[in-house]
């Protein structure tokens, strides 16, 4: 019974994530079912010229062209493109310029322009905007100067000055602005210096110093900070040494350290940690040799070898991890050789090999594997030649191809395929994993 008990509290926020997702595709397909006229884009669309860069958030799309311009489309209910406007828009509407970086959330936005200057705007309940008030903003704010780069969690941001100081703002329920306090900041508070590298995700946040260390704060009911305990943590803790990258996905943390080992450690009860059983760890595990680059995801763990071979780990239902099953696999499996990128998306994953292909494999329900169907995959599909850079949403996939052309497929309920054809959709019924799990 206390062992049941032990479970059921370790998964109930899985579980909440997963019915809240759940629930939002529920009531769309409601309302749209009342108002008809459903379809959706199953193969790439060409959407504009001369980008450089493109960024696919849940409902909208931040691209960047060559001049520098920001360019917005998409979903517009907080403001989060910027236009001055709650109004959707279903083609790109110019924000600003000289923006060097764009950083997609849930609901809010943050541009770096040239100049090192950053500006925000879009949803700002709990002050994530930074501009020291919780009030929307429906264009850019300026909010502080000589930044290098941000990270977006769902409600709170985390920013690295060019003197190596990191910045934290926002919602700090969990304590994951690592200020000591649990008290929800409007306006940037320093952590701490000499940081490369920040991570936000939804409640927690893991940096590393120029030294190589590791640190971690904030939400960690499921070990997902790695320090040995489920205690939340108000200040940055040490985790480990010698760390280069690190990819955080829903309650788990994976990392990569100087001689290109994988280690992994929070939530695992799809195997998504990898390391062979579906137990969580609260601190670090090793997983792999010889890693280049890893994409942890909600459910499951991608990873790329030195040697470019593809590897694929956790859940598994809808043919995401591209083995040929809908297995979840508890330990890596190899999926395809010669891959330059991957990302990981909500139930499915892209690749791109060394030789410019973009690959798609898993849940397709709103065609954006891009394959032309709306057939889920469970193993690797061939989708289009001369990519160089794919972003993916929760529905939604946009990719750059060598000439500078950005492509667009998948869900288009909000416009934010950018291609001028709003089209409403009803999203089909998807098994999700706790569905056929006892709790």
């Amino acid at each position: 019974m206390i062992s049941d008990n032990v479970d059921k509290k370790k998964t109930s926020l899985s579980k909440k994530i997963f019915i809240a997702l759940t629930s939002v595709f529920i009531v769309m397909g409601l309302v749209i079912w009342v108002l008809g006229d459903y379809s959706f884009w199953h193969t790439p669309v060409r959407i504009m010229d001369d980008v450089v860069a493109v960024s696919a958030g849940s409902w909208h799309t931040m691209a960047i062209r060559t001049d520098g311009s920001l360019w917005a489309w998409g979903s517009n209910r907080f403001g989060q493109l910027g236009d001055g406007t709650t109004i959707d828009r279903h083609t790109p509407v110019k924000i600003m310029n000289d923006v060097s970086a764009v950083y997609v959330g849930i609901g809010h936005i943050m541009a770096i322009r040239n100049d090192s200057s950053l500006w925000a705007w879009g949803v700002s309940w709990y002050g994530q905007l930074g501009d020291g008030t919780t009030t929307d903003r429906d264009t850019p704010v300026r909010i502080m100067n000589d930044v290098a780069t941000v990270s977006i969690g769902d409600v709170h941001t985390m920013a690295i000055k060019t003197d190596g100081s990191l910045w934290a703002w926002g919602s700090n329920r969990f304590g994951q602005l690592g200020d000591g306090t649990t008290i929800d900041r409007d306006i940037p508070v320093r952590i701490m210096d000499s940081v490369v590298t920040v991570f936000a995700v939804s409640c927690h946040t893991m940096a590393i110093k120029t030294d190589g260390s590791l640190w971690a704060w904030g939400s960690n009911n499921r070990g997902q900070l790695g320090d040995g305990t489920t205690t939340n943590r108000r200040t940055p803790v040490k985790i480990m040494d010698d760390v280069v990258t690190v990819s955080v996905g829903l309650g788990y943390t994976m990392a990569i350290r100087n001689d290109g080992s994988l280690w992994a450690w929070g939530s695992n009860w799809l195997g998504q940690l990898g390391d062979g059983t579906t137990t969580d760890r609260y601190a670090p595990v090793r997983i792999l040799e010889d890693v280049a680059t890893v994409s942890a995801g909600s459910w499951h763990t991608m990873a790329i070898r030195t040697d470019g071979s593809l590897w694929a780990w956790g859940g598994n239902w809808l043919g995401q991890l591209g083995d040929g099953t809908t297995t979840d696999r508890y330990a890596p499996v190899r999926i395809l050789e010669d891959v330059a990128t991957v990302s990981v998306g909500l139930g499915y994953t892209m690749a791109i090999r060394n030789d410019g292909s973009l690959w798609a494999w898993g849940g397709n329900w709103f065609g954006q594997l891009g394959d032309g169907t709306t057939i889920d995959r469970d193993i690797p599909v061939r989708i289009m030649d001369d990519v160089t850079t794919v972003s993916v949403g929760w529905g939604h996939t946009m990719a750059i191809r060598n000439d500078g052309n950005l492509w667009a497929w998948g869900s288009n309920e909000n416009g934010q395929l950018g291609n001028g054809k709003f089209i409403r959709l009803l999203p089909p019924r998807i098994q999700w994993p706790w569905e056929s799990r006892p709790w």
